[in-house]
């Protein structure tokens, strides 16, 4: 995507305009092998790099060596730089002519606030692209050895977020969606709140021995899959507290086992 007029190039110029020009990079898992080719051509040429505390890491040395590198926080329950002032960072930057990326976790354009810094750019009149990236529940099933989809038993897929603005469980839910026993859902930023999802579902209608899948620091060393059930997720998630390490939740048909036997490694 590009607010450039449509017979200008899609993807960002040669060399960077008088105004600047923002590239956001989705950094997936925030594993290298896993970007883009375009995301790491638009790292290799950054002038600024504006990055999420979860694409931190060897990621960010694929950036130019002349690069000005900036953390903009963004962890839950932790300290993290405001959005208003990364939008006014973004503008900043684009405005003194600098070519930037906003390097951001998993897939931007996935509870990732893309919006907000969007209308910041369109507000000033700075071009920029999206640059997309392997969504972080995808890459944590690869990882897991499941898809997410199933003829008749999986039909539907379906993010949600676990956290509101205000870090609670969020209150409008379509809890229909939510108990579908032919659907994968796979909750974002969930694990503080999963226990009181998990005690709503059930109430609901959902069978408290669903499949429950918690995937935790997908791509890194100290990764870990716990599967589980619903219920006993929940239970887990209550005892011991959320782990400090980012985590996705999956439950549904799919989040169970792989096959007997079924080994997952890399041929390298």
């Amino acid at each position: 995507m590009s607010t450039t007029p449509p017979s200008a190039p899609t993807s960002a110029p040669a060399s960077a305009p008088a105004t600047g020009f923002v590239s956001f990079v989705s950094s997936g898992p925030a594993d290298p092998e896993l970007l883009t080719v375009r995301a790491v051509k638009r790292l290799e040429a950054a002038e600024v790099v504006l990055y999420d505390a979860l694409a931190a890491g060897p990621i960010l040395e694929l950036a130019g060596a002349n690069a000005e590198q900036i953390s903009v926080g963004k962890r839950a329950g932790r300290p993290s730089t405001r959005q208003e002032e990364v939008n006014a960072l973004l503008v900043e930057h684009a405005r003194n002519g600098r070519r930037v990326v906003r390097l951001k976790s998993g897939d931007a354009g996935i509870f990732g606030r893309l919006e907000e810094e969007i209308a910041a750019l369109l507000e000033a009149g700075i071009p920029f692209e999206i640059v997309p990236g392997v969504p972080s529940a995808l890459a944590a099933a690869a990882a897991a050895g499941i898809p997410l989809t199933r003829r008749l038993t999986a039909r539907r897929l379906q993010f949600i977020t676990g956290a509101d603005v205000t870090g609670g469980l969020p209150e409008d839910q379509n809890w229909a969606a939510l108990t579908d026993p032919h659907a994968t859902t796979v909750v974002f930023m969930g694990q503080r709140n999963f226990p009181a999802l998990a005690r709503e579902l059930v109430a609901r209608g959902l069978c408290a021995a669903t499949p429950a899948l918690l995937a935790e620091a997908v791509g890194h060393p100290h990764q870990r899959m716990i599967r589980t059930s619903v219920e006993e997720l929940a239970a887990l998630l209550e005892r011991e507290g959320p782990s400090p390490h980012p985590a996705l939740i999956f439950y549904g048909p799919l989040a169970e086992l792989p096959p007997q036997g079924a080994r997952l490694h890399s041929p390298l």
